[in-house]
């Protein structure tokens, strides 16, 4: 029930805060909230002090004399107020996005109003401190110079972390054109310094002023240590409450957009709300978020141009040209008749054709382990064995081998002819240091491509090497028969080969 009604609270004020900046009057309203902070800290000085039971006889013209200043000063911080609304978020009204001058100028705009607010207070402190002088039985000169002056410094930090929280819904828009933007004036040590000195520091050295004045007597000194005591206390919690929720909020948003990322959601944009270093730390998180979906792109578009098993190894490996030798099962598919094909299709009914098959390919290949190394025309060749070893490269080929044809035969739109082979090659990287690609080469890999040919007349459009069959298990072996003893071009002696048994009806 407490968190819902703080959590009710905050939006009321983030409500309150938002009209603020968007009213024309907003701006003004701060002016005036700030400098009666100071009028009040003052009255109670000067109440604390006796200043108002030495005024005398003559009580009216001292009040009027002393309250001509801050009448003015006020008249014209509001006036001001005004023309810098105008001046400083005319963008705001023109509801258009800021220009980077006026974005900049926007940032700046808490500090720059706060030294105007000091420059506005020093002389009428000091024709205040001559007034009271002047006017009362009351002398303690250094005594009304530091209170007043502590009152002033107190108006200027209360005006200075209001205004800080007032532009704060624009930073968003104003991180969109600048980008992460820390001045030195909104740190988050700043924002501690003031929020310190407001609620701690400026009320205590008040307190020490009011005690060291020996003209006033010790209860009544007593008396206003005790008062200012508890406005430094509730002053002091209120703001660092402020403080702590202006840091905590941000951090939270940001723990949970990192929880979010490290489970792999990368949709996540957390809002640029300080132009202090949780500013920075916001849009970074940002960034970080962005950069990884950027990353997670290039890998999903490498993965599908050289296979994931291959995107994986460049990956995680370094640009040098690697590799090594070893045995592995190539499988060659190819299409039989595909220029006649081509030239008795229209070019997209051949290609949505082809794809189809090739899906068919990749299906089959990776469900077994291997890896479709390259797709060369119509043609593709698999790898079982490389990059990943298998413990038994040949029976996941002859799987694949037997699930490829059996699925094309299905549809009925393509003939194929697929030869697996088995051999030594070298699987690496070749290339230059700009462009490297991973394959293999061996006799194995030929000896696929022409056993391929043959068995696009063969029965069963499957031809597998002696090496092959050898190396499967006996399960496997039990579904493939001898063919025939074959000379291929390239390839010395006769090649013992064998296919698959039909199924059994």
């Amino acid at each position: 029930m407490t968190a819902s009604r703080g959590a009710a609270l905050g939006r009321v004020f983030e409500r309150l805060v938002r009209w603020a900046l968007q009213s024309y009057v907003g701006l003004a309203l701060v002016v005036i909230t700030a400098n009666m902070v100071g009028l009040a800290a003052i009255f109670l000085i000067s109440w604390a002090g006796g200043v108002f039971t030495r005024v005398g006889t003559d009580w009216h013209g001292a009040a009027i004399a002393i309250m001509i200043y801050p009448a003015v000063a006020l008249t014209a911080g509001v006036g001001i107020a005004l023309w810098d609304r105008r001046r400083y978020l005319r963008w705001l009204d023109d509801n258009r996005k800021p220009t980077p001058d006026e974005a900049r100028a926007l940032v700046r705009l808490p500090a720059a109003i706060t030294v105007r607010a000091i420059a506005l207070w020093t002389p009428g402190i000091l024709l205040t401190v001559w007034l009271v002088d002047h006017y009362t039985d009351y002398h303690n000169v250094p005594v009304l110079l530091s209170g007043f002056a502590l009152g002033a410094l107190e108006a200027a930090g209360v005006g200075y972390l209001i205004l800080d929280r007032l532009i704060r819904p624009a930073v968003p828009i104003v991180a969109a054109v600048l980008g992460p933007t820390v001045h030195p004036t909104s740190t988050v040590l700043v924002r501690v310094l003031v929020t310190w000195a407001v609620s701690g520091a400026l009320p205590g050295l008040i307190i020490i002023v009011v005690l060291s004045d020996r003209s006033t007597p010790a209860s009544d000194r007593v008396r206003a240590a005790w008062l200012f005591s508890i406005v430094a206390l509730a002053v002091g919690a209120l703001a660092t409450g402020l403080l702590a929720r202006s840091v905590a909020t941000p951090m939270r948003a940001m723990y949970r957009a990192l929880d979010r990322i490290t489970r792999g959601e990368l949709d996540v944009r957390v809002p640029v709300g300080s132009t202090s270093e949780i500013g920075r730390l916001e849009h970074s998180v940002n960034e970080l978020a962005a950069t990884l979906r950027d990353q997670l792109h290039t890998e999903d578009v490498f993965g599908r141009h050289v296979g994931s098993t291959v995107a994986e190894r460049a990956l995680a490996g370094s640009t040098d040209l690697t590799g090594d030798v070893r045995i592995v099962s190539a499988l060659f598919v190819d299409v039989t008749g595909s220029v006649q094909l081509s030239a008795e299709m229209a070019p997209v009914e051949f290609v949505h054709k082809l794809n189809r098959l090739l899906a068919t390919v990749v299906a089959a290949t990776e469900d077994n382990g291997g890896l479709v190394n390259k797709f060369a025309g119509d043609a593709a060749l698999c790898i079982f064995g490389a990059p990943s070893a298998l413990p038994d490269d040949a029976t996941p080929a002859l799987r694949a081998a037997r699930r490829i044809r059996d699925e094309v035969v299905a549809t009925g739109e393509l003939d194929i002819g697929i030869g697996v082979a088995r051999g030594q090659v070298f699987a690496g990287d070749v290339g230059a240091d700009t462009r490297l690609e991973f394959t293999v080469i061996g006799d194995a890999v030929n000896e696929a491509a022409r056993l391929t040919t043959v068995a696009k007349e063969a029965p069963r459009r499957i031809l597998v090497s002696d090496a092959v069959f050898q190396a499967a298990t006996p399960a496997e072996r039990a579904k493939w028969k001898r063919y025939k003893d074959l000379r291929l071009r390239g390839i010395p002696g006769r090649t013992r080969t064998w296919t698959d048994l039909p199924p059994v009806r």
